[in-house]
């Protein structure tokens, strides 16, 4: 990737800026479309030959495009995880407890400042569900190595095993699980392998403005985020220095999209793609970047 962060002068992008949609290229739509209905509460917003957009009935927050012959590889660049943030742990119990009706395997874990599952979708794409916890406790980088610290100053490693009875309090007895996701759920994050963080880095912070959260050495990962959140997007190595991009015909991450407050700080980000030397395309939506470190 030729850009030169240095040359270009210190930006911090909008801190209203979120994350988007997450686009993904999949074997199967229908199979796709009937776990994200039935097992995550999505509704199908639209749906158009081998293409869908789905969420909780405002914007999307994924699209599927549909190609023959695909295969899921490994130790690629790609996809760790997208992340479905919940606007309280209510919300995220119910998630939580149609995955364990139906069977989905997932993995309940507390972050202290989140709470939150991991699974798979049929494809092999990771999913993250969560709920913010600020309450609990913080996380910091000390050294090169990420720790978490709960209110009362106890230390954590920040993967403890979530206490699902606990999370389970907020269901009543007449709760259905057969719903769809509340309308404000949203994108929280996006998580790469990527096959450099420092220069994935100069790409997300020096290039796009997000401010670096933290940096550990210690575990390969490092947090990019707008306005202060604890990320918007994580950046990994766990699958290798220099692992390569996924082959062209491989399920997974097609692209993601960041969702900028006005049409001004999208003319900002854009000269500043431009000034690095990145090639784009243009599109009815915005610019979308052709070469990017973790593809």
């Amino acid at each position: 990737m030729m850009t030169q962060p240095n040359t270009l002068q210190e930006y911090s992008v909008h801190p209203a800026t979120k994350m988007g949609h997450v686009a993904l290229t999949v074997a199967n739509l229908e199979n796709q479309i009937l776990f994200y209905e039935k097992a995550m509460g999505f509704k199908v917003h639209w749906r158009e030959g081998n293409k869908a957009g789905l969420g909780a009935g405002g914007a999307d927050l994924l699209q599927f495009t549909e190609e023959p012959n695909l295969k899921r590889y490994q130790r690629t660049t790609g996809l760790y995880h997208f992340a479905i943030v919940f606007p309280n742990r209510r919300e995220l119990a119910i998630a939580m407890a149609r995955l364990f009706a139906l069977k989905v395997p997932n993995s309940p874990t507390d972050h202290v400042m989140t709470k939150t599952t991991y699974l798979n979708d049929p494809e092999g794409n990771g999913i993250e569900l969560y709920c913010e916890s600020p309450e609990d406790g913080s996380w910091t980088i000390k050294d090169g190595n990420y720790e978490a610290r709960w209110a009362d100053g106890r230390w954590s490693d920040g993967r403890e095993a979530l206490d699902v009875d606990a999370l389970f309090t907020h269901l009543k007895e007449d709760d259905r699980l057969d719903v769809n996701i509340p309308a404000e759920t949203r994108m929280g994050h996006v998580h790469l392998h990527v096959r450099d963080i420092p220069e994935t880095i100069d790409f997300y912070h020096g290039v796009l403005g997000f401010d670096v959260m933290g940096i550990s050495k210690g575990i390969g990962m490092a947090f990019v985020s707008a306005g202060g959140y604890h990320h918007h997007i994580g950046l990994n190595t766990w699958n290798g220095r220099g692992a390569p991009p996924p082959p062209a015909d491989a399920v997974g991450l097609r692209f993601m999209t960041v969702d900028y407050p006005n049409p001004s700080v999208l003319a900002e980000v854009t000269a500043r793609v431009e000034n690095a030397g990145i090639p784009y395309n243009k599109t009815d939506d915005g610019i979308l970047p052709r070469r990017v470190l973790f593809m």
